[in-house]
């Protein structure tokens, strides 16, 4: 695997290539990134991952500092993975200057995640699309943990005609059901065995759906009571439509449940399709 640290670089080793699937990420990686990856392989010769902690989707008072970083550990896994190329960018090489052009979102990007962490979806997309500029890869791997990210992601593909084709990966979770997340590592051990109770909530009112109840608003109470009374602080807990995340009407079919909370100081998300 070759490591490059400038867009130069990258561009000229790219350079023929007829055939690119890439898979951004933040590094700290666990088995669901390594996922991503060989899905890219199943779509494309040459792989291509990034790994840059982007400083711009970090609100104030967030974890940009102590976001794990373990470059040695992810260059170890990205090469056991089969990846052609990492591009691994000092912030200097990608925000040279202040960064004053970023995107206008749809109204969706300030709701869910959005509303508790403003400006995070802009900070998101603005990277993006710097990499896919840079990388200019065929097929972008994205995995549906990050529901909201990913339903961005492709408006942005679709709205500014970007020739790239999304591939989404489904999450990849513990053997108790747990997400997988670069985030699970705050977690205290007594935190673990806790943090299942989010996928607990989402599984019993994914189930209540499927069985046909449209009582959205009890089912979400409910659910969210559940994890407040077990210690949990919770953003959000939601039924949305499934394609647009808009909230549902009692005859729609494809929904999805969506929930984010914190546990001690670790913030947890997570989703569960219905339909």
């Amino acid at each position: 695997m070759e490591v490059l640290r400038t867009i130069s670089a990258l561009r000229e080793r790219l350079k023929g290539e007829t055939g690119i699937a890439f898979v951004p990420t933040m590094g700290n990686l666990h088995q669901g990134h390594l996922e991503l990856m060989r899905i890219a392989r199943e779509h494309a010769g040459c792989v291509v991952a990034s790994l840059f902690v982007n400083r711009l989707q970090f609100g104030q008072g967030e974890d940009f500092d102590r976001y794990p970083r373990t470059f040695n550990e992810d260059c170890e896994k990205l090469g056991k993975a089969g990846v052609d190329v990492l591009f691994a960018p000092e912030e200097s090489e990608l925000y040279p200057v202040l960064q004053e052009v970023t995107l206008n979102l749809p109204p969706i990007a300030e709701e869910l995640c959005g509303a508790s962490r403003p400006g995070h979806f802009r900070g998101m997309a603005t990277v993006v699309l710097k990499l896919f500029n840079i990388v200019r890869p065929d097929y972008a791997v994205f995995g549906k943990k990050d529901c909201q990210q990913l339903h961005l992601v492709r408006k942005m593909i679709s709205q500014l005609d970007l020739p790239i084709s999304i591939v989404a990966g489904e999450t990849v979770r513990e053997a108790d059901g747990l997400a997988m997340s670069s985030r699970n590592r705050y977690l205290t051990a007594a935190e673990r065995l806790e943090a299942t109770r989010l996928h607990y909530n989402l599984e019993k009112v994914k189930l209540a759906l499927v069985a046909g109840e449209r009582d959205f608003r009890r089912l979400e109470s409910e659910a969210r009571q559940d994890l407040a009374n077990r210690g949990w602080k919770v953003d959000y807990l939601e039924v949305r439509e499934a394609e647009s995340l808009e909230k549902p009407g009692s005859s729609d079919k494809k929904l999805v449940v969506l929930g984010a909370a914190w546990l001690g100081k670790t913030r947890l998300i997570d989703n569960l399709e219905a339909s």
